[in-house]
């Protein structure tokens, strides 16, 4: 509501927009299930935070940032999503789902990324938390194989990946909480369609200036 406000160049405060919705139109809050527990693998290699919390990029393909989150289908049942998205104006570059939080799924990943970009810098730094699937030697060798400059957030530190939890936040607030999902099908159908259209296309960001990420993107 305040995105839409703030675009019809309508200023509320944070309050009354509260009141709103939690008084007069009567809004409840979901409760998230649980994190679920899972096993952590064998550090092969870390790396310092190059990003230093500066999430802003003078250019595209500069600098991507990439974690993960959990989603669940109806029973409980648990689903891993890794993304990457582009620190330049918040895109989503990519974005999988799969059944197991591994490292193969992050480099699938970042393969995906790679393959959607018809350019990115030579320079280009994907920054990650120091968990096992990005501080593995597969991953870590991939990176290097394909010339990116890995950097790590601070452990148990999330600020330093603010845009990723930012990122999941909304995909869960606005998508996932919203529904129920029976099975993985639509589940995975879900988070594609909200990366890669309402995300990207549609939903207005504050960090571009309440434009989308691609009216951004294009504008550059």
């Amino acid at each position: 509501m305040k995105v839409y406000l703030a675009r019809k160049s309508i200023h509320l405060s944070g309050l009354t927009v509260h009141r709103y919705m939690n008084g007069i139109l009567d809004l409840e809050s979901i409760v998230r299930r649980k994190k679920p527990d899972y096993k952590y693998g064998e550090t092969h290699k870390k790396y310092d935070n190059l990003l230093k919390q500066d999430f802003t990029a003078d250019k595209i393909n500069q600098k991507w940032a990439t974690d993960f989150t959990y989603l669940f289908l109806t029973g409980g049942d648990v689903r891993y999503n890794c993304t990457v998205i582009d620190l330049y104006d918040r895109s989503v570059v990519a974005s999988i789902t799969d059944r197991h939080i591994t490292s193969d799924l992050a480099i699938r990943t970042l393969k995906k990324a790679l393959s959607t970009q018809k350019k990115v810098e030579p320079d280009l730094i994907l920054h990650s938390d120091q968990g096992t699937q990005y501080t593995s030697k597969a991953f870590t060798d991939h990176c290097e194989s394909v010339g990116i400059t890995q950097s790590m957030s601070k452990a148990g530190y999330p600020y330093d990946n603010a845009p990723m939890e930012r990122y999941f936040n909304t995909l869960k607030n606005e998508e996932i909480n919203l529904h129920v999902y029976h099975n993985e099908e639509d589940l995975y159908k879900a988070v594609e369609q909200f990366a890669y259209t309402k995300y990207n296309h549609v939903r207005p960001h504050s960090y571009n200036g309440y434009r989308t990420p691609f009216e951004a993107r294009y504008a550059a």
